[in-house]
């Protein structure tokens, strides 16, 4: 197994943070969507506090996602998939990261608008309250939650479409 990308297959930096940006992800749809349902208390901070802690730990991978993906370049695509298909994937690519990153900005400055202080980068970080600003945060955070939702399944899609009709076994590359 080679540490970086080979032209055919990813390296295991890529496949470890790919797995582990998916894992956090499909634990933290489903918790922000329990947690707006909770009522005020011990039980919701709790969560919160999970949700935030996992939120800023996705925003590091993503970060580090990049900062991979620029040095060290992902595998070619089979010479066989047409322009417009490359075109896609790599446009879902682009609104996977943009989005996963507009969760967690809009998350963050959230938090910091309603007064919260927040941890990031080893540094503890509070602003002034500013309750409109905050709302208007949370709206993004939900929106770009369910655009994420909808790149999630094209994602997966595409796979089981290259699998079932294409024979590419793309899967195997991130394996």
């Amino acid at each position: 197994m080679h540490v970086t990308n080979t032209v055919t297959e990813y390296g295991i930096i890529s496949k470890v943070l790919h797995w582990l940006s998916a894992i956090i992800l499909l634990i933290q749809i489903p918790l922000g969507f329990y947690l707006v349902d909770l009522d005020f208390g011990d039980q919701r901070i709790t969560i919160e506090d999970i949700h935030v802690t996992l939120g800023l730990t996705v925003f590091y991978i993503i970060i580090i996602r990049l900062i991979n993906n620029i040095l060290n370049p992902t595998p070619k695509l089979d010479p066989s998939i047409f322009k417009g298909q490359r075109f896609l994937a790599k446009m879902n690519h682009v609104l996977l990261y943009i989005t996963i990153l507009a969760i967690t900005i809009s998350g963050i400055l959230k938090k910091l608008f309603n007064g919260e202080t927040l941890t990031i980068i080893f540094r503890e970080i509070q602003i002034n309250e500013n309750f409109d600003l905050a709302d208007q945060f949370y709206e993004i955070h939900i929106l770009s939650n369910y655009i994420l939702i909808g790149l999630i399944v094209i994602h997966i899609t595409a796979v089981i479409i290259h699998k079932l009709f294409f024979g590419d076994n793309l899967i195997k590359k991130i394996l």
